[in-house]
């Protein structure tokens, strides 16, 4: 049990390969995943010990069987990790009643997302080491040069953010490092006639993505866009605010296209009629200063991101070749044909592994250099430049970077038109998903557990063929 052999398999290195595998396996349970966010995402670093003593344990040759993917998979955190090392430049905080902050980035013209995507959010003074996913509510082809995503105060690392954001205190500057977007290669959400969206709470984030990239398309006249219904339960009426999420903080360049059916269904579960106090809570944006050293949310390699994926990895394995071929050559082959003396597997293991990340390494580090030279430097300094200042006349209380402006407590007027509000009451969900019309319906659910299981019950139940389920998860 204890035998770690040199020229052959190596039990004890079979062994610590295997327990890393199962404690990953058993955080990997929704009670830990959901309630410990961060075991979770920090046991899974033992990805490490586990291939590394794999790689003891059964040798390099054996190895390269399962050797593709897992690649693959090092180019990609290498890039994650570059990625991960720039400072993002941050606009804008939109502070809600509900506990709930948008945050808007700056965003590289060049990188576009699909809706319901998410983006992993660092911020060093709150935690150095904890990362967490939030989901994308801005659309890349409605705001081109801003990045926007909602953080609900439900932890202990959102609620110190929320606390440090919405205090008295005046903030210049808020260091924040991301990794992403992450999300869907495409969404197809124009095949359908119709669109319903049912949320509950902050599920409602990833639908804002979705509706404000219909709101683009129905600018641009690209394609008949569906007709959008809206299900949102909230538990008090402090929530609502959400729905001002819908239109971006800097709004629309126009008035929302009559070729956008929207209807919003809003109900208020543990209320029974709007609280008189309501009407005072407001929206409150902190604006953050500028500084050279931040950078716009960009592709790590460009545009052309695929191109260059190729030609990493192509162009690190053929690095890695050719070095293992000399070493093999040189070194490794005159020591196994010695008679007195075989080259160790583990030795051997130990110089492929290096060989590999310095191959891997090197490209992957070239390939982002020259992108970020050639597309990164000039969208830089235009975005900082050209820093658009709250107006003095938008707000007695807007003027400078380190205020905090007050805007209406309302969307936009025909959005509002669009909204009805039902106090006391739970969605009817069957009679309002039957009720919508259209030869194709799709059925986008993000809530509580048993919320999405019952929308997927009436989708499946046969009632209205019309329906189908989007089996689009938003839920971690």
């Amino acid at each position: 049990m204890l035998m770690w052999d040199t020229k052959d398999i190596s039990n004890l290195a079979g062994e610590i390969s295997l327990v890393a595998g199962l404690v990953m396996w058993a955080t990997t349970y929704p009670a830990v995943r959901r309630r410990f966010f961060e075991v979770f995402f920090y046991t899974h670093y033992l990805y490490i010990v586990f291939m590394l003593f794999f790689v003891f344990h059964v040798g390099i040759s054996y190895t390269f069987i399962s050797f593709p993917g897992f690649y693959i998979f090092m180019v990609d955190r290498f890039l994650r990790f570059l990625q991960s090392r720039d400072n993002i430049r941050l606009l804008s905080a939109r502070i809600l009643p509900s506990d709930t902050i948008e945050l808007t980035f700056s965003k590289n013209p060049r990188l576009v997302y699909s809706p319901t995507s998410i983006l992993f959010v660092n911020i060093p003074s709150i935690s150095r080491l904890q990362w967490h996913p939030f989901t994308i509510t801005s659309s890349s082809n409605l705001e081109a040069e801003k990045l926007s995503v909602v953080i609900k105060s439900e932890g202990k690392w959102s609620t110190k953010l929320y606390q440090r954001l919405s205090s008295s205190h005046q903030i210049d500057r808020l260091a924040v490092s991301v990794e992403g977007p992450y999300g869907p290669a495409s969404t197809d959400f124009f095949r359908h006639e119709a669109l319903v969206m049912v949320s509950g709470g902050s599920g409602i984030t990833p639908f804002i993505s979705v509706i404000r990239d219909m709101i683009a398309t129905s600018q641009n006249q690209k394609c008949k866009i569906p007709k959008i219904t809206l299900i949102c339960a909230f538990k008090k009426s402090s929530e609502i605010s959400m729905l001002h999420l819908v239109l971006p903080l800097s709004g629309l360049q126009t008035e929302l296209s009559s070729d956008i059916n929207i209807k919003i269904e809003a109900f208020i579960t543990r209320e029974k009629e709007p609280r008189s106090e309501a009407t005072t809570e407001q929206i409150k944006t902190l604006w953050f200063k500028p500084s050279l050293s931040d950078q716009p949310i960009s592709a790590i390699l460009g545009p052309d991101s695929w191109l260059w994926l190729g030609g990493i990895l192509s162009s690190s394995f053929l690095i890695f070749m050719i070095i293992i071929g000399i070493i093999s050559r040189y070194y490794i082959y005159p020591i196994d044909h010695n008679t007195y003396k075989i080259y160790s597997w583990t030795s051997e293991s130990i110089i492929y592994i290096l060989v590999i990340c310095v191959s891997i390494m090197a490209t992957s580090s070239a390939a982002m250099f020259w992108n970020k030279k050639k597309y990164g430097n000039n969208v830089e300094t235009k975005q900082v430049q050209n820093v658009e200042l709250p107006s003095t006349t938008s707000s007695p209380t807007s003027c400078g970077y380190n205020s905090m402006r007050e805007i209406e407590s309302s969307p936009q007027e025909s959005l509002v038109q669009r909204t009805t509000l039902h106090y006391g009451e739970r969605p009817n969900l069957t009679k309002l998903l039957l009720d919508v019309e259209g030869s194709s319906v799709g059925v986008l659910v993000c809530g509580p557990k048993k919320m999405r299981q019952k929308v997927a019950k009436i989708c499946s139940t046969g009632l209205a063929k019309n329906l189908h389920f989007e089996s689009i998860s938003f839920s971690w």
